[in-house]
Parts: C-alpha cells; structure tokens; sequence
C-alpha cells in the first residue's frame, strides 16, 4: 500500500520494498515494515513489470500506487470473485497464492521466504549469499507460467 513509482527499477525488474502504509489514530502513516525480514528487493516478472511501467506513467509524482483505502482494494476483489465466479477469497489469500505456486514451481522454503519477507531458519539463513539469481529464476518462471495459459 506504500509504493510509489521510486520503489520500481523497471530496468533490472525489482521492486524494493522499504516502508508500510497503515492508518493510525485516522492519520495516514508510512512506516517500516514490521520485521527486518519485511525490508527486501524483489524481482518481478517482466510482463507485471510491463504493466506496472504503464500505470505508474499516469500517477502523479511520489502519488502511492494504491491511494486508497484497503477498502477499495476489497470491494474490487470481491467484484472480481463474482464475475468469475472463483471461490470466495481474501485479499491476503493473494499472497497465500503466490507462494504456493512458487512451492509447486519446485523453490524452496528459504527461497520462498526471502522473497515475501518472513524470517528463515537461521542455519540456512548464512547461505542466502550462495543463491544469486533464484530471484530473477522465479520471475521468469512466473512469466512462463502466465504465458502458457493466458496468452
């Protein structure tokens, strides 16, 4: 809920992901993320990065890219459940989604961990170093996955 355009390198296909929108005592709030772990760049899939290229061409300059209420993000959800026609789902169940997927793909779970932010078992915690690229691997298998069905 906090990105901004800033937070895109749309030439290496990351995002970094550094701060967290939250509403307190009625104020809007921009703060860190919850963790250690919740502070990470992230690489995308070119085809979202695509699309994300394009709508962040029309906000306006440091405008978040979902300036509104959470809401909001719930309302369009449900609208899409219902023209669908999908089971019945919540917006954090997306990110449930996500990381499935990626443990069908065949990652692993510290893979998968550093790439949504949750903390890891400690051991294979000092050998993330020895993994270069499983980043960019999950993004365009994320990519091959879209295409084979939806193109």
């Amino acid at each position: 809920m906090a990105l901004t355009e800033s937070d895109f390198d749309f030439v290496h296909h990351t995002v970094s992901i550094t701060k967290s929108f939250q509403i307190i005592n009625g104020a809007e709030v921009i703060t860190k993320p919850k963790t250690i772990n919740g502070i990470r760049t992230v690489t995308v899939p070119v085809s979202l990065c695509k699309q994300l290229k394009e709508y962040v061409g029309q906000l306006n300059d440091g405008e978040r890219l979902f300036p509104y209420a959470r809401q909001r993000l719930y309302k369009e959800l449900k609208n899409g459940i219902e023209i669908s026609g999908v089971k019945d789902i919540r917006l954090h169940d997306l990110r449930h989604s996500h990381v499935s997927l990626l443990i069908h793909m065949g990652y692993s779970a510290f893979e998968i961990a550093k790439r949504v932010g949750h903390k890891s078992e400690r051991v294979t915690y000092y050998y993330a170093h020895m993994f270069p690229g499983v980043q960019e691997n999950m993004a365009e298998r994320l990519d091959a996955e879209r295409s084979d069905g939806n193109e």
